[in-house]
Formats: structure tokens, C-alpha cells, sequence
């Protein structure tokens, strides 16, 4: 019996998508060693979680600035983004196991008060359920895909999954960053994405409405998008302004 092929190792082989992200991963890279991860501490960790909530917030229609939500303002869109921020590292080894038991956390921490309890953490949708349930599936197996590729499919398959009545984007991005942390990309989790996305959010909706199409252009787009995103996301780093 012939074995499956890999969809994260297609799609990462796309045309001018390893250059892209070797590119990214050499500058993240970079960063982290010539500014990081002997040098950070849990004070940027917990910055780069503080303007990632607020980066995603405002994909969300939010405008709060970051030191105004440590400080307890912004709407509830921007509170709710900050309190995921504050569990979301804490869920890195129950994702390596269950990683649709962590996106059913994500909403419901995202989502809380502003939707019904019942719905909290549910999906809503059969067909995104099955959707993440196989996207689980495919997390759970080897692959030789890039990370960042693997990080940047999970967050575009989420979305396109549409499993929650309400808050996919901020599920998505939650999940991107986790990914991007138990895959040994950023294992301090002191990079942006968020930033990233919200530095270029027609960019961001154009490059997920292609992904949505399903076809293979549509992904290549989003991958090709996803790999400035994350540069952008290195340059937000606490530890890029040192």
C-alpha cells in the first residue's frame, strides 16, 4: 500500500514558497540568536503576548493601544484577546496531543460573553468539524514541511473551517502562534504574528480569500502572504527594539 502524500510538504514545495520561508526562518533566526533567547526573559514574553492581543483585537474591529489594555481599557474584543494571551502558552503540550481540544479552549476563552454558553467551545458546523478533526489528524503525523508553513495552514485551514459560530480569526491566530512555538520556531514565544497579519490586514483578508478557494493558486498566495507576515511579526519582537 502506497503511503498518503504530505499536504503541508506539497504546499511548502510550491513554487518560490521554500525560498520565501527559508528567508523568513533565517531572519527569525537571527534574531533570536544575535537579541534572544539567552538574553529574553518572561518580561518579553509577556509583552510580545500583550501586543499580540492587541494586534489580533484590532483584525477584529478593536482599536485599543497595548499599554492602555495592560492597563485594563479596551472593548471587550480586545479584553477577550488578552485574556486568551494569558492562557495561550500554558496549552502547548495538551495542542502536541489534542489539538482540537485546544482550539475548543482558544473559543471559548475568546468567545466568552459574547456568545451563548452552549456555544462556547462547540463547533457549530459538521462540516468544520470535520475539517479540524482531520487537520488534527494530519498535525499528528511526521512531516518535513518548514514549521512556519505548517504554523501558516493551520491558521488559514481554521478560518476556512469556520467550525465556531463566532471568533475564528482570533482562534486561528492563537493556534498559528502555538504552532510557531511547539514546532521550535520561536520556543520563547517572543516574536508577533499577529502583528504581522495587522500591519497588512487588507493584504491578510485578500491572501485567506484566496486560500478559501481551495484551489492550489489560492494556497500559494496565503503562503506567499504568510512568509512577509512572519518577518513583519520578527520585526514587532520586543527584542527587534533593543
Amino acid at each position: 500500500m502506497s503511503e498518503q502524500p504530505d499536504p503541508f510538504i506539497a504546499a511548502a514545495s510550491m513554487e518560490g514558497v521554500p525560498s520565501a520561508f527559508a528567508a523568513t526562518r533565517d531572519g527569525i533566526d537571527s534574531l533570536l540568536r544575535d537579541r534572544g533567547l539567552r538574553r529574553s526573559s518572561p518580561e518579553d514574553t509577556a509583552r510580545s503576548l500583550l501586543l499580540g492581543a492587541a494586534a489580533t483585537a484590532s483584525l477584529e474591529g478593536s482599536d485599543v493601544d497595548p499599554e492602555a489594555l495592560a492597563g485594563g481599557a479596551g472593548d471587550a474584543t480586545a479584553r477577550a484577546g488578552l485574556r486568551l494571551s494569558t492562557e495561550l502558552l500554558g496549552l502547548v503540550p495538551t495542542w502536541n496531543r489534542s489539538p482540537v481540544q485546544v482550539l475548543a479552549r482558544l473559543h471559548a476563552l475568546a468567545a466568552a460573553g459574547s456568545v451563548g454558553d452552549g456555544d462556547l467551545g462547540r463547533p457549530a458546523s459538521p462540516g468544520g468539524v470535520a475539517r479540524l478533526t482531520e487537520l488534527a489528524r494530519l498535525l499528528a503525523l511526521p512531516t518535513q514541511a518548514p514549521a512556519l508553513v505548517v504554523a501558516a495552514l493551520v491558521h488559514a485551514e481554521i478560518i476556512a473551517a469556520g467550525a465556531f459560530v463566532s471568533h475564528n480569526g482570533v482562534v486561528a491566530r492563537a493556534a498559528e502562534r502555538l504552532v510557531v512555538v511547539a514546532r521550535g520556531v520561536d520556543p520563547a514565544s517572543v516574536t508577533v504574528p499577529e502583528a504581522g497579519h495587522a500591519a497588512e490586514p487588507d493584504g491578510y483578508r485578500a491572501a485567506l480569500t484566496a486560500y478559501g478557494r481551495g484551489d492550489a493558486a489560492g494556497v500559494n498566495q496565503w503562503l506567499g502572504y504568510a512568509s512577509q507576515a512572519f518577518a513583519r511579526g520578527a520585526e514587532a519582537s520586543p527584542l527587534a527594539r533593543r
